[in-house]
């Protein structure tokens, strides 16, 4: 099913933009990017998480509500991640050490409360599913959040 969603969404190439390009044009090409990956994403991960997960309805009934209150919390942290990814696009062509600063300040801090999101939702399922059931759910989020990430990370250009 990994392997589905992998193929579903096609790995754009990092490469720096073309002298000449229009940086407002590739920054709402960025934006707009990362806001369809995370949407077509978004569409298939209950049902892979469903899939890999063969909760009992018992199971479910507990998982869910836990999941979507983590699910609202990770909506919001990649609203901040697609701002900074614009922020990033719009500077790109007259990057400072100052705004690069900025930025990896920004994105440093935004990993850690992804993190700390991940790891309050792990708890709270071991509380209400037990350590395996929640460990088994983290292997399956993290291996979702890494296609996500490479997906949006390969199509940023490196900065110069």
């Amino acid at each position: 099913m990994l392997a589905a969603l992998l193929a579903a969404a096609p790995i754009a190439r990092a490469q720096t933009p073309r002298s000449g390009s229009d940086p407002q044009n590739q920054t709402k090409n960025l934006a707009e990017y990362a806001e369809l990956l995370r949407s077509d994403v978004r569409a298939q991960k209950v049902a892979i998480i469903t899939q890999m997960m063969e909760f009992s309805e018992s199971d479910a009934s507990k998982f869910w509500p836990i999941y979507r209150e983590y699910d609202a919390e990770m909506t919001k942290l990649s609203d901040e991640r697609v701002a900074i990814i614009d922020d990033y696009a719009k500077n790109f062509e007259k990057m400072t050490d100052d705004i690069a600063d900025r930025l990896a300040t920004k994105a440093i801090d935004l990993e850690g409360r992804r993190r700390q999101a991940t790891a309050k939702c792990y708890e709270n399922v071991k509380k209400a599913l037990g350590a395996k059931t929640a460990m088994r759910f983290l292997q399956v989020e993290h291996q979702l959040l890494l296609l996500i990430d490479l997906q949006i990370a390969s199509s940023l250009p490196i900065a110069r």
